[in-house]
């Protein structure tokens, strides 16, 4: 296995010296990093992440989670997530590959497979990584040096990656994406509200509603999902919201209420807590940050 990740590694070097969240083969990135980082706050999309070398840590919520080599990250919705990559050096950096997860090739295949149980409310986990995923990981990356072959070959090779994570023991995650009633579908519909307006007041019992479940079930759902509450996550979002705009305006009271404060005091304790400086100087930091390094703050799971 170790052959078949230093050959994978070797390939993603060739094609990047950083982070590219989007590359010639649709809905995969790879990533470069040659330090270890700080925590930085961002939000996952549905994914998934195969590290070929070094290691990561990112908390979700109460939760931390770390993984390697030796694993595969998954984020079944959208995850307010703070991550940092703790093993990496110039000699040895951190090397990663990403997949979006497609919902509609999902249910394809699940139409094709014998049903099963729902599984898992979780939003995300840590899997181990078969012999048979990574062939197919390597398949998938091997297109970056015959990009004449991706149009054809990358769809079925992103369809093997999917069907073998399905037929793991925590295919239950991914099955639950792709069943429009499955207890994490409904929350993901609660989630996608809030995402559309978040700089709204928001009222539980509505979100509930959203979700399809009784107040108390949907507070239960969605922590399970997300590692945190309804609120938690509408602030994290907020916050990253603010943290975009203050980059292009820097005012910090016009942006608090625009994402929905109505304190700017109450803003900026939030804003330092979450990105650990107050908002006028953390944009001016981020102003200062070369494109690439804006790249790599915002993270490769």
């Amino acid at each position: 296995m170790q052959d078949k990740l230093d050959e994978m590694s070797g390939r993603v070097m060739r094609h990047t010296q950083g982070i590219a969240c989007e590359t010639a083969i649709p809905r995969v990135g790879i990533g470069v990093v040659d330090q270890p980082s700080k925590p930085m706050p961002t939000v996952y999309e549905p994914m998934i992440c195969l590290v070929l070398q070094g290691a990561k840590q990112v908390m979700i919520g109460d939760r931390l989670l770390h993984y390697d080599p030796a694993c595969n990250f998954i984020a079944s919705l959208e995850l307010a997530v703070s991550g940092c990559v703790i093993e990496a050096s110039p000699d040895k950096p951190y090397i990663a590959a990403s997949l979006t997860i497609d919902r509609a090739i999902l249910a394809d295949l699940l139409a094709t497979m014998p049903p099963s149980p729902e599984g898992q409310t979780a939003g995300f986990a840590v899997t181990p990584v078969t012999p048979d995923l990574l062939d197919a990981w390597a398949q998938l990356l091997a297109l970056f040096d015959a990009p004449q072959d991706i149009a054809v070959l990358a769809p079925l090779r992103e369809r093997e990656i999917l069907y073998r994570l399905l037929r793991g023991p925590d295919g239950g995650l991914l099955r639950q994406i792709a069943r429009e009633d499955s207890q994490l579908s409904r929350v993901r519909r609660a989630i996608h509200w809030i995402q559309a307006h978040f700089d709204q007041a928001m009222r539980i019992e509505g979100l509930a509603e959203i979700a399809g479940m009784s107040v108390p079930s949907f507070h239960r759902h969605f922590k399970a999902a997300t590692a945190m509450s309804p609120l938690q996550y509408q602030k994290t979002l907020r916050l990253h919201a603010a943290r975009r705009m203050l980059v292009a305006t820097n005012d910090a009271s016009r942006t608090a209420y625009s994402v929905g404060y109505e304190s700017a005091s109450q803003f900026s304790r939030e804003y330092t807590r979450m990105f650990g400086a107050p908002p006028s100087r953390d944009a001016g930091r981020l102003r200062g940050m070369p494109a690439e390094d804006l790249a790599e703050a915002a993270g490769l799971a």
